[in-house]
């Protein structure tokens, strides 16, 4: 049997809920990984100071920006390669594949060299305060030697995924989780290079990460990433640019709330900026969980669509909403219970402390609802209805948080307005998504096998 056909057999007769759970959980192991040493990182940085801390948050706001160019290319190609492999066509899965990693690659090189040239001024205009600055310019310049081949990695990670390779795409990003929070140890601990070796750690891993899933994905994909591949066909780089889209506006606005909530919540002070850096960073770990599960349903969902096996597609959101809820929710559980003494493990600085256990306690309620509006988004995304997608895509960060941070902003809530913004996002988003996704498994879509 050629790898076509058992491809063929797994996505379409594998039982639906064990096929997601399979793809999913390697996709969550490996983002669990990736938010572990973002929290590693958080923690051997907290222990440099509360602006040092600080800086992190700002750099987070950095990443989504990069996740967001990757994120598009990586899903819109990935989505795309589903469809033609459906189909047979490996060499057309091909050209999509190769001219999104060869776009990317430009893309984060040219990120790279603007950023550089206006360090300063970035750093400014993600969130930086004047005592922030110095450790944010350390740590960012080491965010961006590593974009170009951050962009390329999780292009390769989602491909993989799409292909029905999630454990090598976990091998691939894991392993650079991993590298980094052991560089954090050696270059903080041991040599004391400060804020300047966790960025260097970073970079460093997100390197051999990159080499490692390019060795896999020639390895053991079924699509080919060669530059002879790379296509200039207008209507090619318009399907991963318009599968993708809903991906840069989900994880771009992300970055754009990101820098706002850092820029209002500068005037509290550094302690504050701190605080929400480790809350972002805990609801960060938890959301991933929901994540991971729900991008174990794109693959699963883009392939049995593509082939008309409908009810394996309604089946599967089904599945998927349930039981990412449910690991969601038994997360979410400790940072209810325990805010304080969550905060307290990366920070001890009191006000930290303060003004981190109410917005830790009023995020975690607010996660509750997100693996149901990510669910939606996804599969509609998967299955190509970008317009729809792209909606559903701009609910939380644009027509829900970034509204309510002014909104709380100009009713004098001070912080607790900044605390509940994005829960209540949260919840509202996840409420407006649940008719969408009632709406398809309720509708008769035609032939089904």
């Amino acid at each position: 049997m050629d790898r076509s056909e058992s491809y063929y057999k797994k996505m379409t007769e594998t039982k639906v809920s064990k096929l997601i759970i399979l793809l999913g959980i390697p996709t969550t192991v490996s983002m669990l990984i990736t938010n572990i040493y973002n929290m590693v990182d958080t923690y051997f940085v907290g222990g440099l100071g509360t602006s040092a801390q600080a800086a992190t948050g700002i750099l987070f706001t950095l990443q989504c920006i990069i996740q967001a160019i990757a994120f598009m290319l990586g899903h819109g190609s990935g989505t795309n390669v589903s469809k033609e492999l459906a189909d047979r066509n490996v060499s057309r899965a091909s050209k999509y594949v190769s001219t999104a990693f060869f776009m990317g690659l430009f893309l984060g090189f040219a990120l790279l060299v603007f950023g550089l040239i206006f360090l300063e001024p970035f750093m400014y205009m993600l969130g930086s305060s004047d005592t922030v600055l110095p450790y944010a310019k350390e740590y960012g310049m080491w965010v961006l030697i590593s974009a170009p081949f951050m962009v390329g990695a999780l292009i390769l990670n989602n491909n993989l995924r799409y292909e029905g390779k999630a454990f090598y795409a976990m091998i691939g990003l894991g392993l650079g989780g991993v590298l980094n929070m052991f560089g954090d140890y050696v270059f903080i601990k041991i040599f004391n290079m400060g804020i300047f070796g966790a960025g260097m750690s970073t970079g460093i891993s997100q390197i051999i990460s990159f080499a490692v899933l390019v060795f896999f994905y020639y390895a053991k994909a079924q699509s080919k990433i060669s530059f002879r591949y790379v296509t200039k066909e207008l209507m090619l780089n318009f399907d991963i640019v318009r599968a993708g889209f809903p991906s840069l506006l989900r994880q771009g606005l992300a970055s754009i709330s990101s820098g706002i909530l850092n820029n209002l919540t500068k005037p509290f002070g550094d302690s504050a900026v701190a605080a929400m850096s480790v809350v972002n960073k805990c609801s960060s770990f938890v959301m991933c969980v929901g994540l991971g599960i729900g991008q174990g349903l794109q693959p699963v969902s883009a392939y049995n669509f593509r082939v008309k096996k409908y009810q394996r597609v309604k089946d599967g959101a089904i599945f998927t909403a349930f039981f990412g809820t449910g690991l969601v929710a038994i997360l979410s559980l400790a940072g209810m219970i325990f805010p304080r003494e969550i905060i307290y493990l990366f920070n001890h600085d009191q006000e930290v402390i303060d003004y981190g256990y109410m917005a830790l306690k009023y995020a975690s309620i607010g996660l509750l609802f997100m693996p149901l509006s990510n669910v939606t988004n996804m599969l509609f995304q998967s299955i190509r209805k970008s317009e729809l997608a792209s909606f559903l895509a701009i609910l939380r960060g644009g027509l829900m948080f970034i509204p309510l941070l002014y909104i709380f902003q100009a009713m004098n809530l001070g912080f607790t307005g900044i605390a509940i913004s994005q829960p209540i996002a949260d919840v509202l988003t996840g409420l407006v998504s649940a008719p969408f996704l009632m709406g398809f498994i309720l509708k008769n879509h035609g032939k089904n096998d």
